[in-house]
């Protein structure tokens, strides 16, 4: 007789023990409970685009998904189309010129071009720099993938940029990779031709990739800025970038990469491993949608995110909170009063007390311990009916 298996006498990869499930997976899941007994949360914590893409976008998504050849397997490095129209995207808003045959790799969502960056150049014990607070992906993966994280600490005294200084003075010996995201998440600090310059000079003095994550540069910004028009970036710098924000497409998964040609294939190496293309009519839609005239993004990316940020402002004023108004992208940042324990805490009093979710600012780091984050992606007359209720149900205990 066989003895039956404990599934308790198995035991995951380390790697698996190194990461936990992302906050918002949970959190998600709390909501959707709270939903389920009648509590009608409103959510402001994702970074979710509520509005569609351009409807030729999605018409060449609908007549291409029709054809009988557009089904197959795609090329591991997109279809030449769409590596063209990411080459034409970068020169018009970027001033960037890119070979698309050999400088640009779609990816299906700038998550996986995450980890296939970090599995492309990291050897288990290299040493990662992360920023704190940031995108928590990028320590997640980087544990993943048995690296050695070291965080570069962002304040509001150096303007949520990289004390370069400090940096200068840390044991960078073994570092191979720098995350940097500007325009910044969670902080919204714009990005400034400065700030890359000197990006690009200290990966090539410390041998180290600098890998810029830039999907937040149309967002109430009028200036769209790559690391990449800095001379000679592209021989230590990698820049990502999505259509996620810009153009309305969260759920497609449809972003890309930059670099220098021997960088992306690299990449490919590892990409071409992984998955096996993208559904050839997300591309060409991805084609049109990178097309879309100056007027549509000025109202989507601009007009829309404005009248938006003025009530998600006043749901912050309402909290005792303040913030930095000259920030940009699809979220407010702000400081929690003093009186607040921390920002969980106020997160969590909004939600059970006034049904609004925010995100606390610790989970993108120790120094977002007094932030929170609100998410501009839901309509004015949700942000309005969520300023109401915190004036009704907080705003009296604060």
């Amino acid at each position: 007789m066989q003895n039956s298996l404990n599934p308790f006498d198995i035991v995951p990869a380390n790697r698996v023990n190194s990461v936990s499930e992302y906050y918002f997976s949970k959190k998600l899941r709390e909501i959707a409970e709270l939903n389920a007994q009648g509590k009608q949360i409103i959510s402001l914590g994702i970074g979710s685009p509520d509005q569609p893409p351009h409807p030729q976008t999605i018409e060449t998504l609908c007549h291409d998904s029709r054809l009988p050849n557009a089904h197959g397997y795609q090329p591991y490095v997109g279809i030449p189309e769409l590596r063209k129209a990411f080459a034409d995207w970068y020169q018009k808003w970027f001033g960037v010129t890119l070979d698309a045959q050999k400088e640009i790799q779609p990816l299906i969502g700038s998550k996986e071009g995450i980890l296939h960056i970090s599995l492309a150049f990291l050897n288990p014990g290299d040493a990662v720099l992360v920023p704190n607070p940031g995108y928590p992906t990028y320590s997640s993966v980087s544990r993943l993938a048995e690296a050695r994280l070291i965080e570069y600490k962002l304040s509001p005294e150096n303007g949520w940029m990289p004390d370069f200084d400090d940096l200068e003075q840390q044991d960078l010996s073994g570092v191979k990779l720098m995350w940097v995201n500007y325009p910044n998440m969670p902080t919204g600090t714009p990005a400034t031709p400065d700030l890359f310059r000197r990006l690009v000079d200290f990966g090539k003095r410390h041998r180290i990739i600098i890998v810029n994550d830039n999907p937040y540069s149309f967002i109430l910004n009028d200036k769209q800025l790559s690391i990449l028009s800095v001379p000679g970036a592209k021989e230590i710098c990698i820049e990502m970038n999505s259509m996620s924000k810009s153009h309305n497409m969260p759920g497609w998964r449809i972003g890309m990469l930059a670099s220098n040609a021997r960088f992306v294939e690299w990449i490919l190496r590892v990409k071409s491993n992984i998955d096996s293309g993208m559904f050839r009519p997300l591309q060409t839609a991805a084609v049109t949608a990178l097309q879309t005239a100056e007027a549509w993004h000025r109202e989507m990316n601009i007009d829309l995110y404005r009248r938006r940020r003025n009530i998600a402002e006043a749901i912050a004023l309402e909290l005792g909170c303040t913030f930095d108004a000259a920030q940009v992208g699809m979220f407010l940042w702000a400081r929690i009063p003093d009186s607040e324990k921390d920002a969980v805490a106020l997160a969590d009093k909004v939600l059970y007390d006034a049904r609004v979710f925010i995100t606390p600012g610790i989970i993108f780091g120790s120094q977002g311990e007094r932030y929170i984050r609100i998410s501009l992606c839901a309509g004015e007359d949700t942000l309005q009916e969520a300023l109401n209720r915190i004036r009704k149900d907080i705003t009296h205990s604060l």
